[in-house]
């Protein structure tokens, strides 16, 4: 018996549209590039050789158009991991849910998708500038931890050697981060030869997750001392960002194949930023459009 999803959990508004990103399930492409930034799905669109549609709701702003024969799907985010939550939801069900029936399609759409944002690099090697490809991400969000499955796709030996590491095994005031991997050929094709492939910190927020201390003082100021030294099987933790974790992980369970290319605009290390960094950045939009 096919599942049906009632309303109060598969919200559709009035338009045919899903709830909070007002797209229309014939608006989807295959592959979705997100952003963060509301204001960066126009430099992306700029590209288009033609746009469908342009959608707006709150943080969410959606342009499907074609690149170079590509039909792509560009959408933001805003900041966040439970952000991804909602997207990712929605995105599936345009793709994989009858809105006319309320039920699961019989046949799988697999998307693709591409995250491209900005983020604290955290060795030597990763200085401003610097494109990262999230290999592997650690989320400290804990998002996944809330549905079925996690622990058939997470790296759970590594996930113990950082906890170990960390010193938060059994305390009950420490994170419990989950470990994912990216989609292996998505990741091959956006990064090549000229990306740094990394292991991705996802926080849940921007200043004591990430150990940086203004008036509040950080519960363990050696924080970012001990993820910087982390080493397990030959990876070590490149960059901090705040959604790789998720998307990876519900794409994951999902059936869809992502990824999160950064770039880097603060090396935390060596405690250098770069503010004026939206020019640069789109060298790596036009890189993602190229490769997706």
């Amino acid at each position: 018996m096919k599942k049906h999803f009632v309303s109060s959990e598969l919200i559709i508004n009035e338009e045919g549209s899903i709830f909070h990103l007002h797209v229309r399930p014939e608006w989807l492409a295959d592959k979705v590039i997100l952003v963060g930034d509301p204001g960066r799905v126009a430099v992306v669109a700029s590209h288009f050789d033609n746009k469908e549609c342009e959608v707006e709701n709150r943080e969410f702003r959606t342009v499907t158009g074609t690149y170079e024969g590509k039909r792509i799907t560009v959408l933001s985010t805003g900041i966040g991991c439970d952000n991804i939550d909602i997207v990712i939801n929605e995105l599936d069900a345009l793709a994989n849910i009858d809105f006319h029936t309320r039920t699961e399609k019989p046949q799988l759409r697999r998307l693709e998708i591409v995250r491209i944002g900005t983020c604290g690099g955290l060795q030597p090697y990763t200085p401003v500038g610097t494109f990262v490809c999230s290999e592997k991400s650690i989320g400290f969000d804990g998002l996944l931890n809330f549905y079925a499955g996690r622990n058939s796709i997470c790296d759970l030996p590594f996930e113990r050697a950082f906890l170990n590491h960390m010193g938060w095994s059994g305390n009950m005031c420490a994170p419990a981060p989950y470990v994912i991997d990216a989609d292996t050929e998505l990741t091959d094709r956006i990064a090549q030869d000229d990306m740094v492939r990394g292991v991705t910190i996802a926080a849940g927020g921007f200043f004591g997750p990430q150990g940086r201390e203004l008036r509040i003082p950080l519960a363990d100021p050696h924080q970012n001392e001990k993820i910087e030294k982390f080493e397990y099987d030959g990876y070590r933790i490149t960059n901090f960002e705040m959604e790789s974790s998720a998307l990876a992980g519900l794409s994951r369970l999902m059936g869809h194949k992502a990824v999160t290319v950064c770039m880097v605009i603060a090396n935390r290390l060596i405690k250098e930023a770069n503010t004026g960094y939206k020019n640069t950045i789109d060298t790596l939009i036009k890189t993602v459009l190229n490769r997706i």
